[in-house]
């Protein structure tokens, strides 16, 4: 494994009708084209793959649309008699649901090696969903709701995100995933924004706010049927047929090490919840959230280029501990100013993670497989967050308003250790295979 600072080496490798060069990442993981697969020149934009950036333009416009309706969804949820569990509930429901989706949607794009139809359907079901928002009257309806949208999400999120891995330059894959987590994160700051200007002027505007984030939704859908192009892939390269011995170990030990620290990861919503208790007012809440988005925003395509250059570990090893510090401080204050300088701090861990995790997986896949691997990553921290969800919803109601914080603290400093023990572990291995007469 390298862990200095030098460039990525390029190596020639073999194939059946030539060379095909191969990059070497930060992480010791064979980056770049498949052996006799060139990858396509589509243009750039802004400096990114053409495909990239647009995927990232749909996410930006999604999440706009998306968080509007999740900034003020939590204390709109409470306003029609939802408890801190039943929040928790609905939101680890709906992930689970998304999650599961997301493994065989990966899968299927791999089977048939499109990406793009998966994309649209997807999109399109959030579109057609978050208007409906509006008419709810029980919080049995949001979770009906949150459940067909999560299916949609679900069925788009792992061909998505291995058109991003596919698309990405030789060595880039970290600050391609950093865009891509830059713009969804750009519209998660435009989201509360406009959800605060309609409660400003609207009060207790919630209804009115569902209705009008369905607008940049379909700009979202438009956008992938104009601009993004299909990343088809030759029908002999195509993976058929699912085995677990088809991945490899190390891919295996990273979401070993990822469930853990996402079982403490609860729903945002419980931080929404607890920023309103220490004295936010309810106006002020996305702007609060605005926060951390901001900071997520501006870090996450530094950190993916250092995840390019220094190693995927280190920056998560980084990410976890900022977790762990930031979540003890929420169990901890009961100030609003240090509740927003956790919130900026909270950011700044997304961007440290977030597109780090997704580049680092795609890093241990062959190309083949990227969308069933991404989709069983996607599922498993969809899967996670239910059990996450309801531990911390308890946790909070029936123990304490600072305890679920406290087991996230300690679950993110323990994936810590353990991402500092894999990356110690890679590094001893690729010693062992560089040395003179060893195999």
């Amino acid at each position: 494994m390298k862990t200095s600072n030098e460039p990525n080496r390029a190596t020639p490798g073999d194939n059946a009708s030539g060379s095909a060069l191969v990059v070497e990442s930060a992480t010791g993981v064979a980056l770049g084209p498949s052996p006799g697969r060139p990858v396509p020149d589509e243009g750039t934009v802004l400096g990114f793959n053409r495909n990239i950036f647009y995927v990232g333009l749909v996410s930006f416009l999604t999440d706009t649309s998306t968080k509007m309706v999740y900034s003020i969804m939590p204390l709109f949820l409470v306003s029609i008699g939802a408890s801190k569990t039943t929040l928790s509930v609905i939101e680890g429901i709906a992930e689970s649901t998304a999650a599961l989706v997301k493994t065989a949607s990966g899968f299927w794009s791999d089977k048939i090696g499109r990406n793009k139809p998966f994309m649209v359907i997807g999109y399109a079901v959030t579109t057609f969903v978050t208007p409906l928002y509006s008419a709810v009257s029980s919080p049995l309806h949001v979770l009906l709701l949150r459940f067909v949208e999560r299916f949609g999400k679900g069925l788009r999120t792992a061909p998505r995100d291995s058109l991003v891995a596919g698309s990405a330059a030789k060595g880039d894959t970290g600050r391609s995933f950093g865009l891509h987590k830059a713009m969804d994160n750009s519209g998660a700051i435009v989201g509360p924004l406009l959800a605060f200007a309609v409660l400003s002027l609207v009060p207790q505007g919630y209804r009115t706010a569902f209705l009008l984030a369905a607008i940049p939704a379909v700009l979202g859908v438009v956008t992938i049927l104009a601009l993004i192009s299909e990343a088809s892939k030759p029908e002999d390269s195509l993976y058929a047929r699912f085995r677990f011995r088809d991945f490899p170990r190390k891919y295996y030990l990273l979401l070993g090490i990822i469930f853990l620290f996402t079982l403490g990861n609860s729903t945002d919503a419980l931080l929404i919840v607890k920023a309103n208790e220490v004295g936010v007012k309810v106006t002020y809440i996305p702007l609060v959230y605005l926060v951390f988005n901001v900071v997520s925003v501006l870090f996450a395509i530094p950190f993916g280029r250092r995840s390019d250059k220094i190693g995927r570990e280190r920056v998560l090893v980084f990410g976890y501990l900022l977790y762990a510090a930031v979540y003890f401080g929420f169990g901890r204050t009961h100030d609003v100013r240090a509740v927003i300088g956790l919130f900026a701090m909270y950011g700044l861990y997304s961007a440290a993670t977030d597109g780090i995790q997704k580049a680092f997986v795609s890093d241990l896949l062959d190309e083949n497989k990227r969308g069933t691997g991404l989709g069983i990553y996607n599922a498993m921290l969809g899967l996670t967050l239910l059990p996450a969800s309801i531990i911390a919803g308890v946790l909070y109601d029936r123990v304490d308003s600072s305890v679920p914080f406290y087991f996230g603290s300690a679950t993110a400093a323990a994936a810590a250790l353990l991402m500092i023990a894999f990356f110690h572990r890679n590094r001893r291995q690729g010693a062992a295979t560089s040395r003179p007469g060893t195999a």
